[in-house]
């Protein structure tokens, strides 16, 4: 099996260069394709003729998408409409990672893969539109979603992740201010990538798949846990995000459940045994 990575130096793709055991790897970053031009992108794939491509290109800058506007789409919908358009012409199964801001968190609890998703920013708005292209243009197809990422690369377009900035936060005694009515699922992108790997080789039917650490926190709860297992005693400030002058409205509730995962007998571990093994990975923890 031949696996082309789109993305592989980013947070997920280098993890998944490394969880796929026992495949053909083809990893190609930014300088390699260039994802919003149909061309490069049939150039690449005809060369390396791919049984699997794994789209984990993204433009993840939430604020700045709302100004970005077009740079957003082009990243996130249009690319994957051209990677749907060539995986179909190759027969190749197509992955594209999308994300839980697809929905606009006024559901009270975790969104199934069959949810109707109704995105309330740029962001959000822009990996839909490429879940729909990758849906309606490749009928081979696995779209993931995933939520609020980390892992050891951290994500480039971000300069970091989370995990690591709140604690360089502290580290330097900084003030830490984190909102506390925003619910997500903290999700290592060690865990993503293995569970990609099982997908592919039991090959399940196409279609949306929720990938996700089990459970959900609020950011703060999130940031108190990091604290307590390093054990660490750090004063956080619980906030509301309206105090932070945001330029993209952010789902209230956006958790995700792996619904068709349990279905097919594959589990998740719970955010706080990934999140110390996170630590532990990144040389914040001692084993």
């Amino acid at each position: 099996m031949k696996v082309l990575i789109i993305g592989s130096k980013g947070q997920l793709g280098t993890d998944l260069c490394q969880a796929l055991q026992g495949v053909e790897i083809i990893p190609l970053t930014h300088a390699d394709l260039e994802i919003a031009n149909l061309d490069t992108v049939k150039n690449a794939f005809n060369e390396h003729q791919p049984d699997v491509v794994i789209n984990t290109s993204a433009f993840v800058r939430v604020d700045d998408a709302e100004v970005e506007v077009e740079k957003a789409f082009q990243v996130n919908a249009i690319g994957a409409l051209n990677v749907a358009k060539v995986c179909k012409e190759l027969s190749a199964v197509n992955i594209y990672i999308s994300t839980d801001y697809v929905f606009d968190g006024k559901k009270e609890t975790p969104y199934l893969e069959d949810d109707t998703p109704n995105p309330i920013n740029v962001y959000g708005l822009s990996k839909y539109a490429g879940e729909l292209f990758t849906k309606n243009y490749s009928e081979k197809h696995y779209i993931i979603r995933v939520a609020s990422l980390y892992g050891r690369a951290g994500a480039k377009g971000k300069g970091g992740n989370y995990v690591d900035f709140i604690i360089q936060k502290a580290k330097t005694k900084e003030e830490i201010k984190v909102v506390d009515e925003i619910f997500m699922n903290p999700t290592y992108t060690k865990d993503v990538s293995r569970m990609i790997y099982k997908l592919l080789k039991i090959n399940p039917e196409f279609g949306v798949y929720h990938m996700v650490n089990e459970g959900y926190c609020s950011w703060y709860e999130f940031t108190k846990e990091i604290f307590s297992i390093l054990g660490w005693e750090i004063n956080i400030t619980p906030i509301h995000s309206n105090k932070l002058n945001r330029l993209a409205k952010r789902p209230v509730f956006s958790a995700l459940e792996n619904n068709k995962l349990v279905k097919l007998g594959l589990s998740m571990r719970l955010w706080q045994e990934a999140l110390k093994d996170y630590l532990i990975e990144k040389g914040w923890l001692k084993e």
